[in-house]
C-alpha cells in the first residue's frame, strides 16, 4: 500500500481556486506547507484545507485526484475525529456501555 503521495503545488492550487478558495489563502497555505519542508502528513492536510472552508465532500475529492484510496481517506477522517474529541474531551481510556 502506498504511503506516500506527491502533488505539484501548481496542481494542488488549481485544486484549491478551483473550490472557490482565494488566490491569498491558498498561497498562504502553500507556504505554510513550504515550512513543513513540503512534507505533511494526510491528516494535517486535511485540518488545513478545513481552515481554508473546503468541504469534506471536496477534501475527499481532491485526495482522490493525488492518489489516495478511498480506505486510507476514511482513516484519515476517523483520526482528525479522534484526535478532535481527545483535543476536547481527552482522552478516552476505557469505554463500556450497558443495558
Amino acid at each position: 500500500m502506498q504511503n506516500s503521495f506527491v502533488v505539484s503545488k501548481i496542481d494542488l492550487k488549481k485544486m484549491i481556486t478551483s473550490l472557490g478558495v482565494g488566490e491569498g489563502p491558498a498561497d498562504a497555505m502553500l507556504a505554510r506547507l513550504d515550512k513543513m519542508h513540503k512534507h505533511v502528513d494526510a491528516a494535517a492536510f486535511v485540518g488545513l484545507l478545513e481552515k481554508l472552508g473546503v468541504s469534506g465532500k471536496d477534501i475527499t475529492n481532491i485526495l482522490r485526484r493525488i492518489g489516495v484510496d478511498d480506505a486510507r481517506i476514511t482513516q484519515v477522517f476517523n483520526l482528525l475525529d479522534e484526535e478532535r474529541i481527545e483535543e476536547t474531551y481527552g482522552k478516552v481510556s476505557r469505554l463500556k456501555l450497558v443495558d
